[in-house]
């Protein structure tokens, strides 16, 4: 059963520009890996606003933040690892 409601969460931008679900989240949502979703992020600190797109979630429960996203989210900061990141999962 896939997901069908709005969820939300915060996490820290990992190495190869992912986020990781966390596991309540996916037990909760019952999220499957071939399930699109629409995702949306904001970095905490540098307001940038949200950016939506569209993903699937992988094996490991990680999604995959484009490189055109990251960089309007970034602007004039140098690098955005380890910037706390809220994410909103929506079904399409």
């Amino acid at each position: 059963m896939p997901i069908t409601s709005k969820g939300s969460f915060q996490t820290a931008l990992e190495k190869g520009n992912r986020v990781q679900i966390p596991k309540l989240i996916q037990e909760q949502f019952k999220m499957e890996c071939s399930q699109v979703l629409k995702v949306g992020v904001s970095a905490q600190g540098a307001w940038r606003g949200w950016r939506f797109f569209y993903a699937r979630m992988d094996k490991q429960g990680r999604i995959l933040i484009p490189k055109l996203t990251l960089s309007q989210l970034q602007g004039e900061k140098p690098s955005l690892a380890g910037i706390i990141f809220e994410v909103t999962l929506e079904p399409t």
